[in-house]
């Protein structure tokens, strides 16, 4: 059996990453259509243009990898994202839904930060500056959404989520 190395394991995380992006992509488009007001649904689209920014960088990477991009089941994503379409579900027409999108977004945001933040490390222990720099350039994005989200939820959706009770 061959020894897995690190490079092994970064290309395993980009096939994750590529996975998750590539179904937050799909779930953007439900959420954005699900929101309430229109500063959410703002908010999901900018993100989904962000998101194909996002994926287009990984297919960078697997091109420099000499590698085909291809994505990897990520159950993680999977059940945060099922998270979301619960609240959609739940909460549709209610005074909490953009506050609970909102929230599942972030989740998908801390996910996304923890990958993008590993990944970026590998590549730059591994001599791929170049990637790691593709790295970076999303990992920032992800933590300006992050914040984005925040700020939204404070100045809108949670105070319109309260004023209904």
């Amino acid at each position: 059996m061959k020894q897995k190395t690190l490079e092994s394991l970064f290309h395993d995380g980009l096939r994750d990453i590529y996975y998750a992006e590539r179904k937050i992509l799909k779930a953007l488009t439900q959420l954005g259509r699900g929101a309430e007001s229109e500063e959410a649904k703002s908010a999901f689209q900018t993100h989904k243009e962000e998101t194909e920014g996002q994926i287009a960088r990984l297919e960078q990477i697997f091109e420099m990898m000499d590698k085909r991009p291809r994505g990897k089941t990520c159950p993680a994503i999977d059940g945060i994202i099922e998270e979301g379409e619960e609240i959609l579900e739940e909460f549709k027409g209610g005074p909490a839904l953009d506050a609970g999108l909102i929230a599942a977004a972030q989740a998908v945001e801390h996910y996304e930060i923890a990958r993008y933040g590993t990944l970026k490390r590998w590549a730059t222990v591994l001599g791929m500056n170049d990637a790691a720099q593709l790295l970076d350039e999303t990992l920032k994005e992800e933590y300006a959404t992050d914040e984005k989200l925040t700020k939204l939820a404070d100045d809108d959706a949670n105070r319109h989520a309260v004023a209904a009770e």
